[in-house]
């Protein structure tokens, strides 16, 4: 473990070594194959292949731009972004739940390594690759009318979930004396999950938005 890591035993944390960027850098490289395997099953021909994992990459990018665009940010984590999660979600609604939730992995993993925090190995997996992975539960719901709100909402709440769980296992013991360590953790992620949770629906409701993301999706699909 210490060949990829460095505990810091002041802060009770653990910061990546140059190994552990490589091997993070790595994995993300594994799951952006993992989408260009999984979308050879899935369409016809090569020209398609190459627009999905464009697709899908460009998502990616604009998700991190927009995270770095913070409206407000946590002490412990956390912040309310320009709509970062509305791009990963996207991917799901265009290409399926498939490509949505390899998509949101590959991304958490690309948060890791721009913004590491490390406290065990179970609270990473869960902050980055579940957390943001589950984003991609939106494309469970790619074909139902109004399947992006309603697939964005279910990505944000499973992201919200993991947030929550971890929260509670891993950082109770930030929680203020006297108080349900559950609660708290609850009640810490839900001020920034749930303000742009709102704030995106409201945007996605727009006509101009969504007419926007229609021609995207045909765009998207269409060869």
């Amino acid at each position: 473990m210490s060949f990829f890591l460095t505990y810091v035993s002041e802060d009770s944390e653990y910061i990546l070594k140059p190994a552990g960027y490589v091997l993070m850098i790595l994995l993300l490289a594994a799951f952006l194959f993992g989408i260009h395997v999984i979308s050879k099953s899935t369409v016809r021909t090569k020209k398609m292949q190459t627009k999905q994992l464009v697709f899908c990459s460009v998502a990616m990018a604009l998700a991190m731009v927009a995270s770095i665009i913070k409206f407000a940010s946590l002490p412990f984590g956390g912040s309310i972004t320009l709509f970062s999660m509305m791009f990963i979600c996207l991917i799901g609604y265009i290409y399926g739940a498939k490509t949505g939730l390899m998509t949101g992995i590959a991304y958490g993993i690309l948060q890791f390594i721009s913004e590491p925090y490390i406290f065990a190995p179970l609270q990473v997996l869960m902050d980055y690759p579940l957390a943001f992975g589950a984003l991609g539960l939106a494309g469970f719901f790619s074909n139902k009318k109004h399947g992006l709100i309603i697939g964005y909402i279910a990505g944000a709440l499973g992201r919200y979930v993991f947030h929550v769980i971890s929260g509670y296992i891993f950082f109770a013991s930030y929680a203020p004396e006297g108080m349900n360590p559950f609660l708290y953790t609850a009640g810490y992620n839900a001020t920034y999950i749930f303000p742009e949770l709102i704030l995106t629906v409201i945007v996605l409701c727009l006509p101009p938005v969504s007419n926007a993301i229609a021609q995207v999706k045909r765009q998207a699909v269409n060869e």
